[in-house]
């Protein structure tokens, strides 16, 4: 099997990764000519850390990362205490990463290059898919090299602006709202405390001002702010001035400008994922507002859901992507656009994401199914002890390409490939565990339970 993605962002990476270690054949194509060097999608999501544990890299996202700071709010020059968009919790034998991670987006996609070439595949760079056609065992793509790819599949993962979808015609449902804008941005900023966010405000209207959220790997912080001339011309002197305009004079120094964009609110969801072997993912199939950290992570997801189902390649699993995927995309840009319309309101209840940003919610199961955990749900992860005495976890055993069968206290033997005896008592089985540990499970002797590729109960 050979599959082509076309785009080399979170996106295209994950699933590049996903396919490659499953040891499907895979292209990853990308249009630019270098890579960025932004932070763009800068807070990962505790369900994208957990892909990222399965995927190989969680220690680098983790050692490169920061955790998210305390908000320092300053309104009309006078600062009125911290804030937090959520309060850290502690690991917990079912959630080992509760918190979510700040990383440039820059840093996350050189993570996930190098996690690509481990499995020798490279990201070809000035390589633009200009044409494609398919027939009903293979895509014809061209590529702006004048070279011409036969694939099984081909995925779009080509961002807002997708080639991809627009050729396959399939509609992109949404809005872009031409009165709301940001002026973003990464610049490096003297007399502020790294170590914190910043939010200045301004006296009556504490939602109009400018924040400034620290960048991991040097001295840069991310800022935002909404500019208020049309004409504005993002420099380093135009940034200074609102901030002195927000937070005082004298304030913070303002240096080191290396990115800087206006950003209108475009929200926008794909009426398909998918047109017989072409599919889109990440930004080509829906689009998302910064409120809520949600669009780089649903991405990822997207990718970490199609990886195993283009590599099973059966068409009832095919077709699963679409009807899972689309179903989340939507929700989740509801989250994201109700945090937009209350920071728009003024709302300070805006600057805190709860618990549903945190994507572990996520489930693939019949709406009508209201038992406490079924199929389509994550699967939690738990501490184990294999038979030597060595401390392990689920997630352990469920990490890699395959599915996994737990069998809880087994009267027969399995045949299953992955198959993971666990017994509730200090035994000589495979695995053991004490009985509360698997309290989300539910399970009882003889149960079985089998889980996903991507971790979710089958």
């Amino acid at each position: 099997m050979h599959v082509l993605v076309a785009g080399a962002g979170p996106t295209g990476l994950t699933l590049a990764i996903d396919l490659a270690r499953r040891g499907v054949g895979v292209r990853l194509i990308e249009k630019a000519s270098e890579y960025f060097d932004v932070s763009r999608g800068d807070g990962l999501q505790p369900r994208t850390l957990e892909v990222f544990d399965d995927l190989g890299v969680i220690d680098e996202v983790l050692d490169q990362g920061i955790a998210m700071p305390a908000i320092r709010v300053t309104i009309g020059g006078q600062f009125v205490g911290e804030r937090r968009m959520a309060e850290p919790v502690d690991p917990t034998p079912d959630i080992p990463y509760p918190n979510g991670r700040m990383l440039g987006q820059s840093r996350t996609e050189a993570i996930l290059r190098k996690r690509l070439a481990d499995f020798g595949v490279e990201v070809e760079l000035s390589t633009e898919l200009v044409g494609f056609r398919q027939t009903d065992d293979q895509v014809i793509a061209e590529l702006s090299t004048g070279e011409t790819v036969i694939a099984d599949y081909l995925v779009g993962a080509d961002g807002g602006r997708s080639f991809v979808r627009k050729t396959l015609g399939i509609a992109f449902e949404g809005t872009t709202d031409e009165s709301i804008r940001m002026l973003l941005g990464d610049v490096s900023a003297d007399g502020l405390d790294h170590a914190y966010g910043h939010w200045f405000g301004k006296a009556g209207q504490p939602m109009e001002g400018i924040f400034l959220t620290p960048l991991s790997g040097g001295d840069q912080f991310q800022f935002g702010t909404p500019p208020d001339d049309d004409e504005l011309d993002p420099t380093l002197e135009t940034l200074q001035e609102l901030v002195d305009r927000h937070a005082g004079p004298g304030v913070a120094k303002l240096r080191n400008l290396t990115w800087s964009t206006i950003w209108r609110p475009n929200v926008r969801l794909a009426e398909r994922f998918r047109v017989g072997r072409v599919f889109i993912a990440g930004d080509a199939a829906h689009v998302h507002p910064p409120t809520g950290g949600q669009g780089l992570n649903t991405g990822v997801q997207d990718a970490y859901n199609l990886g195993w189902k283009l590599a099973d390649g059966r068409e009832e699993v095919l077709a699963t992507y679409e009807t899972e995927r689309r179903t989340n995309a939507a929700r989740v840009l509801g989250i994201s656009s109700e945090l937009m319309q209350k920071h728009r309101d003024g709302d300070e209840t805006a600057m805190e994401r709860g618990e549903n940003t945190r994507q572990l919610d996520v489930s693939y199961r019949d709406p009508a199914d209201t038992a406490v955990l079924t199929s389509g749900d994550r699967a939690p992860d738990s501490p184990l002890v294999d038979a030597s005495g060595n401390k392990l976890r689920l997630f352990d055993l469920f990490r890699g390409p395959h599915e996994t069968l737990l069998r809880f206290t087994p009267a027969t033997p399995s045949d299953h490939p992955h198959a993971v005896n666990v017994v509730r008592t200090n035994g000589q089985p495979d695995y053991y565990v004490s009985p509360d540990a698997f309290i989300h499970y539910h399970a009882e002797d003889g149960d079985e339970i089998l889980i996903r590729p991507d971790g979710y109960l089958a």
